[in-house]
């Protein structure tokens, strides 16, 4: 593969770097510098031709944007996550593979339904971490997303949810 291709696949391989070049907002040699040694594109590469490839790779891609989601967010103290073999016929709240959170347990869920998909989810796990929230589950279907919490970060996780809907990014 030619280095700009390799440049590509290493900017699709990091999202953040890719956000930060769609937005404009990336500096290409301090970038090219880190993609030549945390993509191993260094070898017979200098950081310069790296960051022309950045260059010609921003031009190509569509511009960096948000917009507000229609949902309503909500939040549902005293949830858990539990072995889902044990459930009978009780109905979940989420249900992954062999685990389900249930309305009881000692965690807070957020509930957004309305205008929610994957993006969105995406975008409000992202943000729950730079907050230094920690998320016990999570997951997307339909019109319905959940993030569950800790209890006593449930306030700031509804904020978190309701602010990222507001201003998710357009894929």
């Amino acid at each position: 593969m030619s280095l700009a291709a390799d440049t590509r696949d290493a900017v699709r391989a990091r999202p953040f770097v890719l956000d930060a070049l769609r937005a404009g907002v990336l500096n290409h040699s301090a970038a090219a510098a880190w993609l030549a040694d945390a993509a191993d594109l260094g070898g017979d590469a200098d950081t310069e031709a790296i960051a022309t490839a950045l260059r010609r790779f921003r031009e190509e891609l569509p511009a960096y944007a948000t917009a507000a989601r229609t949902a309503s967010v909500s939040m549902r103290s005293g949830v858990g996550v539990v072995d889902a073999g044990g459930l009978g016929d009780a109905a979940p709240l989420l249900r992954v593979g062999g685990a389900a959170v249930v309305s009881e347990g000692g965690d807070t869920a957020i509930l957004a339904t309305g205008d929610v998909d994957a993006g969105a989810l995406a975008t409000v796990l992202r943000r729950l971490g730079a907050v230094d929230v920690a998320v016990a589950a999570a997951g997307v279907a339909g019109d319905a997303l959940i993030v569950v919490v800790g209890r006593r970060d449930g306030a700031t996780a509804v904020r978190v949810v309701e602010d990222a809907l507001a201003a998710a990014p357009n894929e």
